[in-house]
């Protein structure tokens, strides 16, 4: 790790102590906003500032030290231009795609680099695009000249820099970059997810998106949520506070009764099932549930979640046409948290009555 790295990094522990300390309030302040355009957060405890003079960094996940730094370097320049976390998600994201977080000196062609840019398509010299802090420049100058990159999907904005020949292979890294940048910044929920606003009931909406069908429409009596249509790897947010219960892959080739497998998209007629699907319990007995997302979810049983964190991101797995969220949400009586189809409610009715209206189609 340079010495120019490790002052970067030092910049970033100052920029996130400076932005959290000079904003007020919580991250989800009852009735009000976090929006993409500044990373809110409570005071934060960065791990960064853990690194040692020789450039070691925690593992965190499947990431090992090197690799942590390299994200660590992409994110402290996000931070030192000012830019909102969402970028440094993005950013740190792309490279999980490009080169596995390693400063590799070789690639398709002549592209080298964390972010695999080529000296042939005018990205600077190999030397320079080899250097960390100089490649992640690079990216986000390009990065800020997309059009509302703030609220794009990820694939969609890294897609708009990088210009791939697999657009959608950036979304399938947004959980682990979320969590990269979170523990190495402290920051959590909104700010690294994007915009998110909290009623005053404490609920959100899961994904900003129309529904595409209906709760048990004449069409679909047994259709026990709704589809919110929302381009694949959009985030999926916690829709209020409450515990992780349920993470499972549920995808069933009707043909033969086997798994048909929830990293892949399903099928309408072929496949069964939630795919990849998270289950939260909240306060109250009312049950939330969140199907068909592209990758294994973002959080494990047992987990707290706050409204508006991130479970995962949308896809088309299980019983699917198409990217969208089947969301559902049941509500019992007394203590207990039914998961079934009997408590199930219209979440259309249920979100306006917390605070967080959800748009029917038409």
């Amino acid at each position: 790790m340079t010495g120019r790295v490790l002052a970067l990094i030092a910049a970033l522990v100052c920029a996130v102590i400076l932005i959290c300390g000079g904003l007020t309030g919580t991250l989800f302040t009852r009735g009000a906003a976090a929006s993409c355009a500044a990373p809110v957060a409570g005071p934060p405890q960065p791990i960064i500032s853990a690194a040692t003079p020789d450039g070691a960094f925690p593992t965190i996940g499947r990431w090992d030290a090197t690799q942590v730094g390299n994200a660590a370097a992409i994110t402290a320049v996000g931070a030192q231009r000012q830019l909102p976390a969402r970028a440094w998600v993005i950013a740190v994201a792309t490279a999980m795609q490009e080169s596995s977080l390693r400063n590799v000196d070789h690639g398709d062609r002549d592209s080298v680099g964390l972010f695999q840019q080529r000296p042939l398509q005018g990205w600077g010299s190999a030397e320079r695009l080899l250097d960390p802090p100089a490649a992640a420049g690079k990216f986000y100058d390009k990065l800020v000249t997309v059009s509302n990159w703030q609220t794009l999907p990820l694939a969609q904005a890294a897609q708009a820099v990088q210009i791939s020949d697999h657009p959608d292979a950036y979304a399938q890294w947004e959980t682990d970059a979320v969590t990269v940048v979170q523990a190495l910044t402290g920051l959590t929920g909104g700010p690294v997810a994007c915009t998110i606003t909290v009623s005053a009931d404490g609920w959100t909406q899961p994904v900003q998106a129309k529904v595409g069908s209906g709760f048990r429409t004449g069409d679909r009596p047994t259709h026990d949520g709704v589809d919110l249509i929302a381009a694949r790897g959009t985030p999926i947010h916690a829709a209020s506070a409450g515990t992780v219960s349920t993470v499972r892959c549920n995808a069933t080739d009707v043909r033969t009764g086997e798994p048909w497998g929830c990293d892949r998209d399903g099928d309408p007629e072929r496949v069964r099932g939630c795919g990849w699907y998270v289950d939260l319990e909240h306060p109250g007995g009312v049950v939330t549930r969140y199907c068909h997302m592209l990758t294994h979810p973002a959080v494990t049983e047992g987990q707290p979640v706050a409204a508006g964190d991130v479970l995962g991101v949308v896809g088309s797995s299980g019983h699917s046409s198409g990217p969208h969220l089947h969301y559902e949400v049941h509500v019992t009586t007394g203590s207990g948290h039914d998961h079934g189809s009997g408590s199930a409610v219209d979440p259309v009715w249920f979100m306006a009555a917390v605070g967080a209206p959800i748009t029917r189609m038409g």
